[in-house]
């Protein structure tokens, strides 16, 4: 990776997240989440929310149910993951995986040593069940390394679980399971290791603050409700 300074790299992956991340969620909210068809409707239980939500079965009260759990979890919560994945490789601190389930390789700049690494969001974002397959993943990689090159000399710490945010305390005991065998690199240790820089998670956390309070988000929830409420009262799904 071409020289950077600890300013640019932060200023780079800031706006990253302004333009991938921040803004792409704003413009689908409104143009996808905002459609009727952009969603698996199960009757009985939109009523009942239409009725916890807005005191009554309206068009409303239908579309908060359906638009405020889409924008607001599932739809941030999805993209988040994919597009840091994406950042890491755009930006050169790390490289795509040819072996299918690990999402980037990259050298860590504590070791030296070249890591293979599934990313996770935060402390708690694994369940039990995956635990074992997630094991078993990087076991059979391992055994792959006795016959490829380009793994040769590659060990049980060399595979690591990433988790983009979070203190190592935090971790859920299915994380504290891996770490045990593989590393789980967490927060600040985990962008350290990534870019080079002792603090760069800090300022990250800092200047993303600074941006989303500067964000123009335009009342866009309320926008795509109203748009989302519209189709709903003229659609043949529903009876009011």
């Amino acid at each position: 990776m071409e020289q950077i300074t600890e300013e640019e790299l932060l200023l780079k992956v800031v706006r990253y997240f302004e333009i991938n991340i921040f803004e792409n969620h704003i413009n689908a909210s409104l143009k996808k989440h905002s459609k009727i068809k952009s969603y698996s409707i199960n009757p009985i239980v939109v009523k009942y929310l239409s009725k916890v939500l807005e005191g009554n079965y309206t068009p409303e009260g239908v579309a908060k149910a359906l638009f405020y759990p889409r924008v607001l979890g599932t739809s941030i919560n999805t993209s988040f993951g994919t597009n840091i994945q994406k950042m890491f490789i755009k930006l050169n601190l790390a490289e795509g995986s040819a072996i299918k389930g690990i999402d980037i390789e990259f050298f860590d700049k504590i070791d030296g040593r070249k890591k293979w690494c599934q990313l996770k969001s935060g402390p708690n974002t694994i369940n039990s069940e995956d635990v074992n397959p997630l094991i078993k993943k990087f076991t059979n990689t391992i055994r792959l390394a006795r016959t490829n090159d380009a793994l040769l000399g590659s060990n049980n710490n060399d595979f690591v679980v990433g988790v983009l945010y979070g203190e190592q305390a935090q971790l859920s005991m299915h994380y504290r399971k891996i770490d045990e065998i593989h590393p789980v690199i967490i927060g600040r240790d985990f962008w350290h290791r990534v870019t080079g820089f002792p603090n760069f998670y800090d300022g990250l956390v800092t200047e993303l603050h600074k941006i989303i309070n500067n964000l123009d988000t335009k009342e866009y929830i309320t926008k795509g409700c109203e748009e989302l409420s519209n189709e709903i009262r003229n659609s043949d799904l529903f009876s009011f």
